[in-house]
């Protein structure tokens, strides 16, 4: 039988979790400009002046959160050294909140003690926000709220609220600023004109990282996460350009070289090497693949059973089309009846949104009209092996 026996790792990690999302670095690398114009939006916290509301957006993975806090706890730290100058800062992430109600009663239980917290339903929402009233008002200085992924709240109620309490005469002691941060580009144009204008006082866009920005970020970490001389010279340029192609994801680098590490460390291996970012890129495919998967619909599932065989027979990208006749194929081998020509193309549209195929809209004019291609964004075998993980 084998020996499972723990014994701490003294070759790999020095520091695993400076690979994690929790870790906020002591300087934050490729993102001068952003962290430049975020900073001077902050300036009136340590002044005791009334903050802007600021508005943070830009793709996954491009720092947005990680400059949150790391600018928050600068400024935590510098209002220490001011007399009569004092800041809260409550974090919320909106994912999995969905409501203002529910966001209402986050801040609330934030800032309350654990002994004297709310309940998430029983109350007539009038109620909640007298009791976020009350919170922020007995609070000392300026509260920032940040609100973390703001777009998946499905009402804007709070960010009302929130932006208008001082003009409303909801709170009078207390400083109040919002930093909205959202992955949804589109999620500003969206929103009513009055919370528009009143959440986007101050708007901080953080563009993608390029491969040289990617490859700052994790020398910084490796610094940090990992023993001297663990990593060969060609990994930390491999994880960044694998990044820089996932949209400029910083946090696919980071999670590919933690995998990386992670596979190492398995295999009692003294350095990572490329075969271990090839491998973890692999895993970390499979694993998104499967969570995409597992929510799909069952002629979504057949539609990327239809792309696969394409693909293997070199039949993509491929307009749908052409992607019609062979799925009603699969169907008809399978016992299954086939859905319209509009469920195929929202179910092809699901595929794309979820990332494991891509969509080509081509404009040839008059000559050739307007059609849309798809294609697999990952090989095939992985796909076979994400399928196989959850059993399908």
């Amino acid at each position: 039988m084998a020996d499972f026996t723990f014994e701490q790792d003294t070759q790999i990690f020095r520091d695993r979790d400076a690979l994690t999302e929790d870790y906020t670095p002591n300087t934050l690398v490729g993102r001068d400009d952003e962290l430049e114009e975020f900073h001077a939006a902050l300036q009136p916290v340590i002044n005791d002046e009334n903050p802007s509301n600021i508005f943070l957006y830009g793709k996954s993975g491009v720092g947005k959160t990680a400059a949150t806090r790391y600018l928050l706890g600068q400024l935590q730290e510098d209002v220490e050294e001011v007399p009569g100058v004092s800041v809260t800062v409550v974090e919320v992430n909106c994912d999995g909140l969905n409501t203002s109600y529910q966001t209402a009663i986050e801040i609330v239980n934030q800032l309350r003690p654990h002994e004297d917290q709310i309940a998430s339903t029983g109350y007539p929402q009038s109620k909640v926000y007298q009791f976020l009233w009350e919170e922020l008002d007995a609070c000392d200085g300026t509260v920032l709220i940040v609100l973390d992924e703001v777009d998946h709240l499905n009402d804007d109620s709070i960010l009302y609220q929130l932006t208008r309490a001082r003009d409303n005469g909801n709170i009078s002691d207390v400083n109040l600023g919002i930093i909205g941060i959202s992955n949804d580009l589109t999620f500003r144009e969206n929103l009513s004109s009055k919370v528009r204008s009143s959440l986007c006082e101050r708007v901080v866009s953080f563009s993608a990282y390029d491969a040289r920005q990617l490859r700052e970020v994790l020398k910084q970490r490796e610094e940090v996460a990992f023993y001297d001389d663990t990593l060969s010279e060609d990994v930390i340029p491999l994880c960044a350009a694998h990044g820089a192609r996932e949209s400029g994801d910083a946090r696919r680098a980071l999670d590919l070289l933690l995998m990386a590490g992670d596979l190492a460390r398995k295999n009692h291996d003294e350095m990572i090497r490329e075969e271990h970012v090839n491998r973890g890129k692999e895993e970390i495919e499979k694993e998104i693949i499967a969570e995409g998967i597992s929510d799909l619909s069952e002629h979504a599932r057949v539609l990327l059973r239809t792309l696969m065989n394409m693909t293997n027979e070199g039949a993509t990208p491929a307009r749908t089309q052409e992607i019609i006749p062979i799925y009603r194929k699969i169907c008809e081998e399978t016992g299954k009846d086939p859905v319209s020509v509009r469920s195929i193309r929202d179910n092809l549209a699901a595929l794309s949104q979820l990332g494991i195929a891509s969509r080509n809209e081509i404009n040839q004019g008059r000559s050739g009209g307007k059609f849309t291609k798809h294609e697999l964004v990952y090989e095939v075998k992985t796909i076979q092996s994400a399928l196989a993980s959850i059993g399908d």
